[in-house]
């Protein structure tokens, strides 16, 4: 039998069954935990008995996860609080870092490094929130950099210098003595907007050599069973299943790996499953209606509320109306004093349209109804290709219209109950060139990975306006850019059609505040989003483009869509409610 496959179970059992390490080495430390920040990790091993390791379960403070890992005979620990603890559904991979081999493929684009700043302690509580993941005292982060036994990892892209990816690794001899030599990785995550391939796997490989040079035996992971594309990943850096089990209590963050789901509850995407999930939190009643097409019920105090995601009973008829065709939206804002772009309405007339592309120089075509960007081209130029995107629009709506281009960022604002709740620059996808692969194949990769990262809500389509887009940089879908050459493939930053957002929602100017909510109150819509063409989110200048009157708030994670979502349509659910009841709302 090879190293690699010796029986990595056997080695398991002996250390469970001792309670004093080999000769020549100390013992675990009793009863160890490590407080990793989102919660602590109990090494249910070391402690005497399950009695001890539920109490130590049942100290997990308030919006955290605690995992009691290496769980021995956990049928016997669930015996011992079995309305208070349940068995995780994860698999435990293992990596033998005496016969693991370091991979020669460099980062492109990105490079790994500790975490060494606040700023970078913010940077990895993003992209926890963007994954749904507990958040960390940034603090906690800063007084842990130097830890000896917990090891932070960013990945840091080399252009802008964002940090677009992070793991933690805990030195089980550092922290609890442990005789076997081991280490464990956790909480990988990768920014959802990220461009460049790889990242999770460079930083999982940059751990395992940390791991490997400190002289550590193996490195533990825990994932859920049917997490196929980090699964996928693991077994190929040659992680190997092991009989390990993790324990954790029943609270309302882990309510989901515990309880029933809810019928139909998988067909939902993610914007409505990020309102229902929010819902259960706070106790609200849900019923899922229609699945398929995001509709569900919410019910509690003797209220009921019929929802499609974001768009409820309490968005009028006529503000739905008004938002739907985007020539009146444009009128009636323009009208509450807004900043709108010339507009006019595609026609047979082309030297009407020529005189206008003069005019303007650049302008944008689009349907005036549709959404998810559909029809939507930017930038146009020239008549040829201005006639050729107004025959696409029609695809999608048989009234056109083409609007001044207003060069900036696109911004969506999130209006709720006539408040800001998030604010986002939304940009165009980019792939970036490796020197091997064609145009073609590279879009073909970014558009999974923003597929994987969204639930499938983000691709990135092959049709002409990306060939249009491609020829404006003088490129083709067979050209093959040089490594590191960044090139934007669509004009349109609509998420949909394989956009980024990036929250801007601590930056964004006043004014741009105050004219979103002024839309709003001018729609008299209750829940919207607002788009704005900008030249920076934090300067005062701004066009307003459109209003969506259904905006996915879960892709404005961490800020807190859902939470006041529930807090328009049940005032006194959940966490209000209770300050309300003490007097602290």
């Amino acid at each position: 039998m090879a190293r690699s496959e010796r029986p990595q179970a056997h080695r398991l059992q002996r250390f469970h069954a001792q309670s004093r390490g080999p000769a020549g080495l100390e013992p675990p430390q009793s009863a160890a935990c490590v407080d990793c920040g989102w919660g602590r990790l109990i090494f249910s091993h070391t402690f005497d008995n399950p009695q001890d390791v539920v109490a130590a379960l049942r100290e997990e403070g308030p919006e955290r996860r605690d995992i009691a890992f290496y769980v021995r005979d956990p049928h016997v620990l669930l015996a011992a609080a079995p309305q208070e603890i349940f068995l995780d559904p994860s698999h435990t991979y293992r990596l033998d870092l005496a016969t693991y081999r370091a991979s020669r493929r460099q980062t492109r684009g990105f490079f790994i490094r500790r975490l060494s700043t606040e700023a970078d302690a913010r940077a990895v509580n993003r992209i926890y929130g963007s994954r749904g993941m507990v958040q960390v005292r940034p603090d906690f982060f800063w007084s842990n950099r130097d830890s000896r036994a917990l090891t932070y990892l960013v990945a840091e892209d080399e252009n802008t210098g964002e940090i677009i990816g992070t793991v933690t690794g805990v030195d089980h001899p550092r922290a609890f003595s442990d005789p076997e030599q081991g280490s464990s990785l956790w909480c990988l995550a990768v920014d959802p907007q990220a461009k460049h391939p790889g990242i999770g796997e460079m930083l999982v490989r940059r751990l395992a050599e940390h791991f490997s040079a400190r002289g550590r035996a193996y490195m533990d992971l825990s994932v859920l069973h049917d997490n196929e594309n980090a699964i996928r990943l693991y077994e190929k850096l040659g992680f190997r299943r092991v009989p390990v089990f993790a324990v954790k209590r029943k609270n309302p963050i882990n309510e989901k790996l515990f309880s029933r789901p809810l019928e139909n509850y998988d067909q939902l995407n993610p914007y409505a499953k990020l309102i229902v999930d929010e819902a259960h939190r706070r106790g609200v009643h849900v019923e899922i209606t229609d699945a398929e097409g995001g509709f569900f019920r919410l019910s509690h105090g003797g209220r009921s509320v019929h929802c499609r995601e974001s768009l409820s009973e309490l968005t009028s008829a006529v503000a739905m109306s008004i938002c739907d065709d985007k020539a009146v939206t444009r009128r009636v804002v323009e009208s509450a004093g807004l900043s709108v772009p010339e507009q006019m309405v595609a026609s047979d007339d082309d030297e009407a349209l020529q005189a206008f592309i003069d005019k303007h120089g650049r302008v944008v075509v689009k349907p005036a109804r549709g959404e998810q960007g559909r029809g939507i081209a930017v930038g146009l130029e020239t008549l040829k290709e201005t006639k050729a995107a107004i025959a696409a629009a029609k695809e999608v709506c048989d009234r056109v219209l083409i609007e001044a281009c207003f060069a900036g960022e696109d911004l969506r604002l999130v209006v709720i109950d006539f408040k800001l709740v998030a604010a986002a620059v939304r940009r165009p996808p980019h792939i970036v060139g490796d020197g091997r692969k064609k145009i073609r194949t590279l879009i073909e990769a970014q558009s999974r990975r923003r597929e994987a990262a969204t639930g499938g809500e983000s691709k990135i389509p092959i049709d002409g306006e990306t060939e249009r887009c491609l020829a404006l940089s003088g490129y083709t879908l067979d050209s093959v850019p040089e490594s590191g050459k960044e090139i934007m493939v669509r004009k349109t930053a609509n998420l949909h059609t394989g956009g980024s957002i990036h929250d801007v929602t601590d930056i964004v100017h006043p004014r741009l505040v105050e004219a979103a909510i002024a839309a709003a109150r001018a729609i008299d819509i209750p829940v919207v989003g607002i788009d704005f063409m900008v030249k920076s989110p934090d300067q005062p200048e701004y066009v307003f483009i459109e209003a969506n009157e259904r905006p996915g708030l879960a892709n404005h994670e961490p800020q807190p869509t859902a939470e006041r979502f529930l807090d328009l349509l049940f005032p006194l659910s959940g966490a209000r409610a209770a300050a309300m009841a003490l007097g602290r709302a």
